[in-house]
């Protein structure tokens, strides 16, 4: 199955703006994502952005990257007009990666590919172990709670998303925001309006759920922290920079 890997990016980050250029061993957060996407082996990687400022640095380190309209709500309808503008028919499978996780698991990322060419099932996802009762309370670290357990070797159904949870279910994980659809899921999850738990709970996802899109959730090994505050950007540089050395 033909894939694209498509990574929506932007400057006007609300907590730490102009994330995406902020430089670690002297390469932009954005295109150390784009060479770990292109380590992966799956297919082309292009980065889809509003800024200019953007698509040259991503240019000048060896990228491909596509301008797109300032308006989109999400990343997923930026994606969209992405693949539009590619005009790539050929393609079945879009991977979404996040732009602000330069420690993004590889071998994680194949492993849900994999499952998705292998069920043909509509939309996956990534899931990791909760390690500590601090992640389990946090409302910034999304919660995912599947039908069965997972492992490595199940595909489970989600059965919600949330960033807070009353009770304790069985077989809830912390969701990583990596996303592979069938193109035409996509195409379906773009024309929707955004849902009433969507919006209330800031949860994209649940948009697919409410309009009964099945997600089916691959287990991730690791789990990397994404730079939304300066202090996760010194936190990373400090893990790359030592792991550079």
């Amino acid at each position: 199955m033909k894939t694209l890997i498509i990574i929506p990016s932007r400057l006007s980050a609300t907590r730490l703006p102009g994330k995406p250029l902020l430089k670690i061993n002297g390469l932009s957060i954005i295109s150390h994502v784009f060479k770990k996407a292109e380590e992966t082996n799956i297919g082309e990687v292009f980065v889809a952005t509003q800024d200019q400022a953007i698509i040259d640095d991503v240019k000048k380190n060896g990228g491909q990257a596509i301008l797109t309209n300032k308006n989109h709500k999400t990343g997923t309808d930026r994606i969209n007009e992405a693949i539009k503008k590619l005009g790539r028919t050929d393609v079945e499978l879009i991977m979404n990666l996040q732009g602000d996780e330069p420690l993004m698991n590889v071998a994680d990322i194949q492993k849900l590919h994999a499952q998705m060419v292998k069920t043909k099932f509509e939309l996956g996802t990534l899931a990791s172990n909760i390690i500590d009762q601090e992640s389990y309370d946090n409302l910034n670290v999304v919660k995912v709670v599947t039908k069965e357990s997972l492992d490595n070797s199940q595909f489970p159904e989600a059965i919600n998303f949330a960033r807070k949870l009353n009770d304790k279910p069985k077989n809830i994980y912390k969701h990583l925001g990596i996303y592979c659809y069938k193109l035409k899921t996509l195409e379906k999850f773009v024309s929707l309006n955004q849902s009433a738990n969507e919006i209330k709970f800031k949860l994209e996802q649940l948009r697919a759920l409410d309009n009964e899109i099945k997600i089916n959730v691959a287990f991730a090994e690791s789990s990397p922290i994404g730079v939304d505050t300066k202090e996760d950007f010194v936190a990373i540089k400090k893990i790359m920079e030592y792991k550079s050395k």
